[in-house]
């Protein structure tokens, strides 16, 4: 089977997903597709985190733009396990686009070369590379990405992963988030960047999102403001709906945005 084939399968669970977990299907083709890369590095002589950052800045970011796709993040780790880390995540319009943008990727030229260069100098460029593939749910199907007029300060960024019992138990998350919880993050202050449903990756079922705070103290503060916000009680207490029921597992890592992020 080749990499057509599996993302043809992919596209068409993807559909099933969507009525699955939100109760009807995306409208207009907006949800997106996140491809999100984490790089396990090591502290050594290779200085892996200044090679893989800027291959990822001066090559991958722009050899994406020529294939159609877009570089939305880039980060690395501040509070959080196994670190150091380095996470990329890549936008794709579609499947189908992603194809697209793997198939042209392999066949560029310049790009191939400064990917095959990352194994020229001393040592790896990392240490290990996992990946993971989200659908954005319906209920804010693209990626909040920095004003690049806002000349403030970057943020720091935490990454939440839900883990639930049983794809039943993740559909009830899902729904939670699309009908009323997303909207009560918006409205306490804690600001969304995404929201995703895991297609490919570990740990599955789960989901996965992100919210941006100017810095922990503003975390800690919203956190508590969400967590005795009375609409998210009245949520959260429905029958069915308490993470005990639901939800089996929660992980989280705390990063800050490269210089060349789009999310920052």
């Amino acid at each position: 089977m080749n990499r057509r084939d599996v993302l043809t399968g992919l596209a068409a669970t993807a559909v099933a997903g969507s009525l699955g977990s939100s109760g009807a299907a995306a409208t207009g083709g907006a949800n997106t597709f996140l491809e999100i890369k984490t790089y396990k590095l090591h502290n050594s002589f290779e200085d892996q985190f200044s090679r893989l950052s800027d291959f990822l800045r001066a090559s991958y970011l722009p050899a994406l733009g020529r294939a159609g796709g877009r570089l939305v993040g880039a980060f690395n780790s501040y509070i959080g396990p196994d670190s150091p880390l380095l996470i990329s995540m890549t936008q794709y319009g579609s499947l189908a686009v992603m194809q697209e943008v793997l198939t042209k990727l392999a066949a560029d030229e310049a790009y191939q070369k400064e990917l095959g260069a990352l194994d020229t100098e001393t040592g790896y460029p990392f240490v290990r590379l996992e990946s993971s593939l989200l659908r954005t749910f319906d209920g804010m199907p693209d990626v909040a990405l920095a004003d690049p007029n806002d000349h403030r300060p970057a943020r720091i960024f935490e990454m939440r992963t839900y883990e639930s019992q049983t794809p039943a138990s993740l559909a009830k998350k899902l729904r939670m988030f699309n009908t009323g919880e997303i909207a009560v993050f918006q409205r306490v202050g804690l600001r969304p960047v995404f929201f995703g449903e895991t297609i490919i990756g570990p740990r599955q079922p789960s989901l996965t999102y992100m919210l941006s705070f100017d810095d922990l103290a503003a975390r800690e503060k919203l956190w508590h403001d969400f967590v005795v916000d009375p609409e998210w009680k009245r949520l959260s207490s429905q029958p069915g709906l308490s993470d005990a029921q639901i939800v089996s597992n929660i992980s989280n890592i705390v990063v800050r945005p490269l210089s060349f992020s789009l999310i920052r």
